[in-house]
């Protein structure tokens, strides 16, 4: 394994990377890195946790002269929440050399932003169609840009910005060099590669196994009218840290985490038609665990930089592989274990070996667990709770109160009390989700033998990140079994 130190970087970078705690590099970084600080083109293929950002954003910075206020380097993403996250972490690398960075998205308050180009950054990350916004204002000028970074390319060609992307490329001068990260590589992005990169380096991903290896994958049988019960089942025998729940539409997500919340689960919804406040707080809740279950759609599958979380749950299953790849890619990250469980209705069991076999890893059927298990579980935490407390040694206050409640009743049955409080019982509150009908494979007559054409991965298509399914009235209310 390589360190930092042997890239032979400069002394404020080797001090930016240290202080943020980086000590040998990635196998992505080992090999991006290298090539990036030569100023040649590079086609990356991985999935997001490989520490990609760092991959591009150690040359980028290093590459950069802190002399010329002017935007040198240029970052696409595809969402807000990861241009953010990118330009933090660029900040973080470049704030010893003195490199500026700043994220510009949709959903933020233009003249905001035009206010704070007026710095002079030297790096700007930003989504593609904001982007244009700005190079149509003429307050964005790609006139001085040396080297451009296409991340999540794969993401952004299914949320249609392809054209926006081509224009954008025409802007910057063709004397540039071209970093391309994408965990997959469909055709359109080939075509971007051939037309706009000048004989890029490949760096690729094991094709053992697409998903992480510290990954326990696993999915579970169940009728549509179900899935919420087992949902709560798996939350109580499981007890997750911290937890994503994957749905298909934004509808689902409001549902679901307000009939979490009835059951007594924290829990918080995002979706991209919420505000940006709104997302921001959510983002912020579920970083600091005020949350412990976060619903989203397939916008939060992409780049967000969540640490710590320890399970995924795929309470609908994804329209394609490449989703599914980047959805439980949340989990299992800088080599911790992580947990990824697919609910799959019996008429989507053949859409989930297609999904197994394309992404080369095992995903075992798992039975569901029962309410006695699920009990078991919640005592457990309870007795956990009650000798945390113990081994703390801040329950001097509470002693006297104990005593006096020991004259009144035998120590068995006190304890026993308190356990019974701490403990969460099967909560049966009543709640109602709108029925989702299941995912169907599509022939695709053009494709080679064995081949499906999967909803949502067509160039241009602007819905695929959001997801289709059943929009109908019929609705179904959760029962136990």
């Amino acid at each position: 394994m390589t360190i930092f130190s042997e890239f032979g970087l400069t002394e404020p970078v080797i001090r930016s990377l240290n202080n943020m705690g980086f000590e040998e590099a990635t196998p992505i970084q080992e090999r991006a890195v290298p090539a990036g600080l030569k100023g040649r083109d590079l086609i990356g293929q991985a999935h997001t946790g490989t520490g990609k950002t760092a991959a591009f954003g150690i040359p980028l910075v290093e590459l950069l002269q802190i002399e010329q206020e002017q935007i040198q380097g240029l970052v696409l993403t595809p969402t807000r929440e990861l241009a953010v996250q990118v330009a933090e972490e660029l900040n973080k690398i470049g704030q010893f050399k003195g490199i500026r960075t700043l994220p510009i998205y949709g959903g933020q308050d233009i003249s905001r932003q035009i206010r704070a180009l007026k710095n002079r950054p030297h790096i700007i990350v930003g989504t593609p169609g904001r982007l244009m916004d700005h190079i149509r204002r003429r307050t964005v000028r790609l006139s001085q840009v040396g080297v451009v970074v296409l991340d999540e390319a794969d993401e952004m060609l299914n949320m249609g910005f392809i054209e926006d992307i081509e224009t954008i490329l025409k802007e910057i001068p063709g004397e540039r060099q071209t970093l391309l990260f994408s965990a997959t590589m469909p055709g359109p992005i080939q075509n971007l590669a051939r037309q706009f990169m000048k004989s890029p380096e490949f760096i690729g991903i094991e094709a053992r196994q697409v998903t992480v290896p510290n990954l326990k994958q696993s999915y579970i049988e169940v009728e549509e009218k179900q899935k919420f019960d087992v949902l709560c089942r798996l939350l109580d025998t499981q007890s997750p840290d911290r937890a994503i729940v994957f749905v298909r539409t934004r509808r689902r997500v409001d549902e679901l985490f307000e009939a979490l919340n009835k059951r007594g689960y924290s829990a918080e919804g995002l979706h991209g038609d919420m505000t940006q406040s709104k997302r921001d707080l959510v983002m912020r809740q579920f970083k600091e665990g005020t949350i412990d279950v976060l619903v989203a759609t397939d916008v939060a599958a992409r780049g967000l930089d969540i640490t710590g979380v320890t399970h995924i749950y795929n309470f609908d299953i994804p329209q394609d592989p490449e989703g599914y790849v980047h959805r439980v890619g949340r989990t299992g990250r800088a080599g911790k274990p992580g947990v990824a469980i697919t609910f799959v209705t019996p008429r989507e069991i053949r859409h989930l070996k297609i999904i197994e076999n394309m992404t080369r890893g095992e995903i075992a059927r798992k039975p569901v667990p029962s309410i006695k298990e699920a009990f078991e579980e919640q005592q457990r935490l309870a007795v956990d709770t009650l000798l945390l407390a113990i081994e703390k040694e801040d329950i001097k206050d509470y002693r006297g109160l104990a005593e006096g409640l020991l004259e009144k009743t035998d120590p068995v049955t006190l304890l026993a009390a308190a356990l019974k409080a701490l403990t969460k019982e099967t909560d049966w509150t009543p709640v109602e989700l709108t029925e989702e009908r299941p995912i169907r494979i599509k022939e695709d007559k053009s494709a080679s033998h064995g081949q499906r054409r999967y909803p949502g991965t067509g160039s241009g298509n602007k819905g695929s990140a959001r997801g289709g399914g059943f929009r109908g009235k019929s609705r179904f209310k959760s029962r136990p079994f």
